[in-house]
C-alpha cells in the first residue's frame, strides 16, 4: 500500500511540473508514467488534437495490447497531464501520415 500511496504522490507532482509544456508535451511526458516503462517503450505521442491522443506503437502484438487498455490509459493521461483526452488512436509503426 505504501508504494501505491508514492506512485500517486509522484503522478500528482508530474501534473504540476507539467503546467507549462504545450498540451502535446504534457502528454508525451505523461505517457511513461501512465502506462508504465515497458509499454512507453513500445509506443510513443505522436499527435493531439481535440481531445485526441495520436500513439505510434511499433508492433501488432503491443498495438493489441494497447488498444484493449485504451480507456484506462486515456484517463490515467488526463489525470497526469492535466489535459482532457476523449480518445486514443493508435497506429501501427510506419502506417502513420504526419
Amino acid at each position: 500500500m505504501y508504494l501505491e500511496g508514492m506512485r500517486d504522490m509522484l503522478k500528482g507532482s508530474l501534473g504540476r511540473s507539467l503546467q507549462a509544456l504545450r498540451e502535446e508535451d504534457r502528454l508525451a511526458a505523461a505517457w511513461p508514467v501512465a502506462c508504465g516503462r515497458a509499454m512507453a517503450e513500445r509506443g510513443q505521442v505522436v499527435g493531439f488534437e481535440n481531445g485526441v491522443v495520436r500513439v505510434e506503437v511499433e508492433d501488432g502484438a503491443w498495438f493489441l495490447q494497447l488498444l484493449s487498455m485504451r480507456r484506462q490509459l486515456a484517463a490515467e493521461l488526463s489525470r497526469i497531464s492535466g489535459v482532457t483526452v476523449s480518445e486514443i488512436h493508435f497506429e501501427k509503426k510506419g502506417n502513420y501520415k504526419r
